[in-house]
């Protein structure tokens, strides 16, 4: 026993500095793996309760790719937390581990923080791009499957990251945008969406028939099983938007859900087609005549 106790403080003298430095790492790694693990756990639970609060979206008239929205921002959020668990955890670590070793860490910070404010100077933009996809992935301004508006892309996202947003246009080109670049956003995807058609009709047309003929249209697209339950509400006729000496234009507006305003808007345009077709009246022309007068006698 008396051995033991004189043995203990000669050992520990001479190898405080290599367990100090084994216990550090240890400890690093541990806590790492037992962050990255409540990590893990939160997301799991978020695409869970995704999973069940948004089952029956469609029947709802809610979109259909909400689900993988929110699982997608998820997992960014999750992705961003592991990084910096890991790289606080490292710089930590690197450093209880200099001090150890009697390396002046003050010093090293100092110099790190003159060089990194020459990096920070040189990448301002990457910098800035990062930030800003941070703040579009909390404040979620959009997500995968939204209908977009950025200014010089418009189209479908399909890829939220932090420093780039991938948008699919309408012809199929996907177009790479800096979020640092993201100086406002259309969003057409959250909440829900409007139809708005305007019809030209000719001029000596009967208002009041032309409007009865136009809502009857549309409502029957309302009660339509298969468009039923991408309609909110009613739709309405918004009275005559503008007159000219050759056509009326009639506005009608309805209120869909936030996919569903291209195919409710196609279908619409159709039915009021046939209608006003049965109903005997005619749409605008956009030929203008004009009249030459030849030999005193004017000429269509």
């Amino acid at each position: 026993m008396q051995d033991l106790a004189s043995w203990w403080p000669e050992f520990w003298q001479q190898w405080q500095t290599p367990i100090r430095i084994v216990a550090i790492l240890l400890g690093t790694v541990i806590a790492r793996w037992a962050l990255l693990i409540s990590v893990s756990r939160v997301l799991k639970q978020v695409e869970s309760g995704t999973k069940g609060k948004l089952a029956g979206a469609e029947t709802r008239g809610q979109s259909p790719i909400s689900k993988a929205r929110v699982i997608q921002r998820a997992k960014t959020l999750a992705s961003v937390m592991s990084n910096l668990i890991t790289w606080s955890l490292l710089l930590f670590a690197v450093g209880a581990v200099l001090g150890e070793l009697g390396v002046a860490v003050g010093a090293l910070v100092a110099s790190a923080g003159i060089l990194g404010a020459a990096l920070g100077f040189g990448a301002q933009s990457l910098v800035k791009d990062l930030i800003n996809g941070l703040f579009i992935i909390f404040e979620d301004q959009f997500g995968v499957g939204d209908s977009v508006d950025l200014g010089e892309a418009r189209g479908v996202i399909e890829n939220v990251g932090l420093r780039v947003t991938q948008v699919r246009d309408v012809n199929g080109v996907l177009w790479y945008v800096r979020n640092g670049e993201i100086i406002r956003v259309g969003n057409q995807s959250q909440g829900w969406s409007r139809v708005i058609l305007d019809i030209p009709l000719s001029y000596k047309v009967n208002i009041d028939k032309a409007r009865a003929a136009i809502l009857e249209a549309a409502t029957e697209l309302v009660k339509d099983s298969s468009f039923a339950k991408r309609m909110l509400g009613k739709p309405e006729i918004w009275g005559i938007e503008s007159v000219t000496a050759d056509q009326v234009v009639m506005r009608l507006v309805q209120q869909v859900g936030p996919q569903d305003a291209d195919e409710v808007a196609r279908e619409l345009r159709l039915r009021i087609k046939n209608k006003l077709d049965s109903a005997k009246i005619t749409l605008a022309s956009d030929k203008t005549s004009i009249f030459v007068e030849v030999t005193g006698k004017a000429s269509k």
